[in-house]
């Protein structure tokens, strides 16, 4: 078949040169991307704790001496024991033990009223030391 007559006015078409990433971007990007995975592996298997960046009560030194903790917030992990009393104005007071051996009373205050604590349960507590010496619940998870 022969060509057409006008196929010498169509200009022939220049051939792409095939460019490949230079070896260096290309490694480049492999860093990055196993660093991305490094920080999310990282972020993902982080302490997940509640309140984490709270210390840790020493239910030893709160024992011997409440009053010099007066004031100050700390981290306590306990199993509930037993509601010892309850008043909607006043909140409820229950016995919890952080440690085998220690039982510690617990203030929680209305604003816990309707959550569901029950015996056997164990929570993460935010505590602060209040004036008189007693342990007052901020906030609580349940772990």
């Amino acid at each position: 078949m022969p060509f057409p007559a006008f196929w010498f006015i169509i200009p022939a078409m220049a051939r792409k040169s095939k460019k490949s990433a230079p070896p260096l971007a290309v490694v480049g990007a492999i860093v990055l991307l196993l660093l991305a995975f490094a920080a999310a592996f990282y972020y993902i298997s982080g302490d997940s704790s509640p309140f984490r960046s709270t210390e840790n009560l020493d239910v030893d030194s709160y024992l011997q001496n409440a009053n010099s903790l007066r004031g100050n917030t700390y981290r306590m992990e306990a199993e509930v024991l037993n509601q010892l009393a309850m008043t909607p104005s006043f909140g409820r007071l229950i016995s919890v033990r952080p440690l085998p051996g220690r039982i510690l009373p617990l203030l929680l205050p209305p604003s816990f009223n309707p959550t569901n604590i029950q015996k056997g349960q164990k929570f993460v507590f935010l505590v602060k030391i209040d004036e008189t010496g007693l342990l007052q619940v901020l906030d609580l998870k349940k772990s």
